[in-house]
């Protein structure tokens, strides 16, 4: 459905500016405004698609939001296996070469680094024809029977989305280049023309088949999904291919693929070599992170029905928010400024090049930490009276058709799972920066690992104990902590074979909430649910909202003193001013 929303393709590297290191990095506080540009394009866009689900979930079922999801899994597969490993690899591509040429302004090198990630970009496109036939393929002979009877234009539903991940991975060429080239703008404005294109489909679609005069057109099942989501993949096409034929007529490359020199650096004189083989060997990792990041949506296919899948989605959609309003911006970003900052670097240098880091590094510690622990303080807040606000919430959004069906558990569960996946996506960004090839390999053997570890729990907690989508929380609760304890130990050894030994060993000055801040999410999250009670009807359930955000104020005044330090540093920092460290 359209507010099951996709993770979003990784943002645009930083801007660089006067202030940019000696690595060619950006200075960090064009990192900080691209990504704060980020979060207030999604939270317009996820404003406007959560009215429009608002909307939406007053007419649909369990059961059609269930297989809405299935569907969206499908969609979200073919552009994740299509293009996720060799984004990543372009990014790093991009930033090698700003440290080979940090010393060059030739605009010839730079239509040439532009041409290679167009050419590369290409590989995405057949990928995703590939794919969305194996998949597709794979659904329409693996989907219940029950399913099909129960849902209208089933098939025809699934045939618009292969269309609508094909027409969106077309706009992959432009994309990247406007990533490489930091183009901010030309982002927000596409993903804004698709997100109102995809709402205004959907509703339009829902709306005149619930006043058809045709009977048969008055149920048309999960259509509308597939309608918004093919015009979003044309919002966003028409807007990447405006935005890119421009730059490429003004730095002279093209959008088609074209031949490169010298052939031994290409493959087909058209694939830049060294980025072909980091896509490859991330293109494993990518598989097992993409099977880990949906596992929950398959796990809940296999072992339970279509309506309890469309009761997970919907606390899965509302829990989420706050990881695509807020986390994924910043870890996309992250990901961008990290792997520019600390650009070529590998374990086999010389003293004279570990000295001359040692100013990169320290920052990207000393940023590390700050992200770190700004998460560590909103988890404070929303472990403290999210799970209390999750029934009367639901309740207010979703209308008594959803009342009794467990949903409201599910999320309250989920506010103890959002903590995890912050840090998760932020130390995964930055292993993403900074890992060797060697490292990737390693790194996508244990994810395999935790993939069956997350199996295993996931079969425990769902079919042993019977814990429905409460039990697939807790799965993905074991699975995000065997990922972040991977992570930390990998960003320890990092830091520590170049000289930053400590980042991990001081954490309670840098990284963990005061004591006081501690205490009073405690106090929290005890009161409020002592304070709010079942509610039924609209002012009931905002009179119980209203409690909890009144008893909010207290935490988050406490928070403001006793880190006040820390949040003014934060604020130097993204005025430019300095570093931020606790």
């Amino acid at each position: 459905m359209a507010g099951i929303e996709k993770q979003k393709q990784d943002a645009p590297a930083s801007s660089p500016g006067p202030a940019a290191t000696v690595t060619g990095a950006p200075a960090a506080p064009s990192a900080v405004r691209g990504a704060s540009l980020l979060i207030i394009l999604q939270v317009a866009s996820r404003a406007a698609t959560f009215i429009a689900n608002q909307l939406l979930l007053r007419f649909l079922t369990a059961e059609l939001l269930g297989v809405a999801t299935q569907l969206e899994v499908y969609y979200l597969s073919v552009l994740f296996f299509a293009r996720e490993s060799l984004r990543v690899a372009i990014q790093r591509q991009g930033g090698r070469e700003d440290t080979k040429k940090k010393d060059e302004s030739s605009s010839s090198s730079s239509s040439s680094t532009s041409q290679s990630a167009v050419n590369m970009a290409y590989v995405s496109v057949l990928l995703g024809a590939l794919v969305a036939l194996l998949l597709g393929w794979s659904y329409q002979t693996s989907v219940q029977a029950t399913s099909i009877a129960a849902t209208p234009y089933l098939f025809p539903s699934l045939y618009l989305y292969a269309v609508a991940s094909a027409v969106e991975l077309w706009s992959e060429p432009a994309f990247v280049v406007l990533q490489l080239r930091l183009q901010f703008g030309a982002r927000a404005a596409a993903e804004s023309v698709a997100t109102v294109l995809r709402c205004a489909t959907t509703l339009g679609a829902a709306v005149l088949s619930a006043k058809a005069a045709d009977p048969q057109w008055r149920n048309i099942g999960v259509l509308p999904f597939a309608l918004g989501q093919l015009a979003y993949g044309v919002g966003l096409l028409a807007v990447y291919s405006w935005h890119g034929i421009k730059l490429a007529r003004r730095d002279g490359f093209s959008l088609v693929p074209k031949k490169l020199s010298p052939p031994a650096l290409f493959a087909f004189q058209l694939f830049d070599r060294p980025t072909l083989n980091l896509a490859r060997s991330m293109a494993v990792q990518s598989v097992v992170k993409h099977l880990l990041t949906q596992g929950d949506t398959l796990l809940v296919g296999i072992l339970s029905t279509t309506q309890a899948q469309g009761i997970y989605a919907l606390a899965n959609n509302y829990g989420g928010l706050a990881a695509r309003l807020l986390f994924q911006p910043i870890e996309e970003s992250s990901r961008s400024y990290f792997s520019r900052l600390l650009a070529g670097g590998k374990d086999n240098k010389t003293a004279k090049d570990k000295t001359s880091e040692t100013a990169p590094t320290a920052q990207a510690a000393r940023d590390l930490q700050t992200l770190l622990k700004l998460y560590l303080l909103l988890s404070l807040v929303i472990t403290a009276i999210g799970p209390a606000a999750s029934a009367p919430f639901l309740g207010l959004v979703t209308g008594p058709r959803w009342a009794g069906s467990g949903a409201a558990e599910t999320l309250a569960a989920y506010m103890w799972y959002i903590p995890l996946l912050a840090v998760n996506g932020v130390t995964e960004a930055f292993v993403a920066s900074v890992a060797t090839e060697t490292q990737v390999y390693y790194q996508s053997v244990w994810m395999g690992l935790f993939s069956l570890v997350f199996a295993g729990a996931g079969y425990v907690c769902l079919h042993v104990l019977d814990g429905g989508a409460v039990g697939l929380v807790v799965a993905n609760i074991i699975n995000m902590t065997c990922r972040i304890v991977w992570c930390v130990v990998f960003i320890s050894k990092y830091f520590s074979t170049r000289g930053s030994a400590g980042f991990f060993s001081d954490t309670a000055r840098t990284l963990l909430p005061h004591p006081a801040s501690s205490l009073a999410a405690v106090v929290t999250n005890q009161a409020v649910q002592r304070l709010v009670v079942p509610a039924v009807g609209a002012m009931a359930q905002i009179i119980q909202l209203v409690k909890i955000l009144v008893v909010a104020v207290p935490l988050l005044l406490t928070i403001a003193f006793f880190e006040r330090r820390f949040f003014q540093q934060c604020y130097s920092f993204v005025r430019g001013g300095g570093q931020a460290t606790a």
